[in-house]
């Protein structure tokens, strides 16, 4: 099956009179589209996904400790196969055997590159960052010798809930990285965008009439679990979510044609496209989510 591209969807910013936190709606009945006319401003693709990066995630296996010990936890070796970086620098738009080996082990540590194509795009460069945050490497589309070196090498992502359920979530907004785990071990590592935390007032048509809409587009920190959860694009007051999961209130999950390097969002915690679109096949309802820490500017 050839490549597919994501529909070129705008985001049309909207929210509450009624204050309002995140980025949906406590249910489908209540959606009402945005006013006819509104500006549409086109938000930044992460490039086309073809549908080979929609299968399963691998599962990192990680020590059963691992799953349920301190920050900083770093996986035994034997947890993953050997690896002899290229060392080749690589940079976004790269092509090559290189850029497949790249991928291949972002695959392998529980990252979402996308299609093993040996192509340097968005998708890849979103699994790069989240592997360089979870490492302490400054974020970068650059793939050089220290990247390398942690990819030969790699940290297991700071454990927030020791202790936690075997499956969970953990959403780490000082890193702007979200964990899924699966039987105690890491089954996704991703970058996320969260919220902005700038105050904002916007309007929308509501029930027929011009409403004024105000939050304060954070991601509260907490324990939560996921609720209701709707499939492809979803239309709320705050814009098009792609397969959201919510799980706290309007908060939710979801896919983003833009999830930039710094909280973007209204409150919901924004993923890349491909890890969106196979997240509701490994996150049930009712499973908890960890949300900690602070995004420091």
């Amino acid at each position: 099956m050839g490549a597919r591209r994501w529909p070129a969807v705008a985001t049309l910013v909207t929210v509450g009179a009624v204050t309002l936190a995140g980025c949906g709606t406590a249910g489908a009945e209540h959606v009402r589209p945005a006013a006819a006319g509104a500006p549409v401003t086109a938000p930044m693709s992460t490039g086309p996904m073809s549908t080979a990066s929609m299968s399963t995630a691998p599962v990192l296996v990680t020590p059963a400790s691992a799953a349920t010990a301190g920050s900083g936890v770093r996986a035994a070796s034997a947890a993953f196969t050997a690896f002899s970086a290229p060392g080749r620098t690589l940079t976004l738009g790269a092509k090559g055997t290189e850029v497949k080996a790249l991928q291949s082990r972002l695959k392998e540590l529980g990252y979402m590159p996308g299609a093993l194509d040996g192509q340097y795009g968005g998708t890849t460069q979103a699994a790069v960052w989240a592997f360089q945050k979870v490492q302490g490497i400054t974020p970068t589309s650059t793939v050089a010798s220290r990247t390398w070196r942690a990819l030969e090498s790699p940290k297991a992502p700071k454990v927030l809930v020791p202790g936690g359920k075997p499956d969970r979530v953990e959403v780490n907004l000082t890193q702007q990285v979200m964990v899924l785990y699966s039987g105690g071990e890491v089954k996704i590592i991703s970058h996320i965008s969260s919220g902005s935390g700038i105050p904002y007032t916007e309007y929308a048509m509501w029930n027929g009439k011009r409403t004024k809409f105000t939050g304060s587009a954070r991601t509260p920190t907490g324990d939560y679990k996921t609720t209701w959860r709707r499939s492809g694009w979803h239309r709320s007051y705050l814009g098009q979510l792609y397969n959201p999961i919510f799980f706290n209130g309007g908060i939710a999950f979801h896919g983003a044609l833009s999830v930039p390097l710094y909280p973007a969002s209204h409150g919901c915690v924004r993923l890349p496209m491909n890890v969106a679109e196979i997240l509701p096949g490994l996150l049930g309802t009712g499973v908890p989510v960890h949300v900690r820490g602070k995004f420091v500017r």
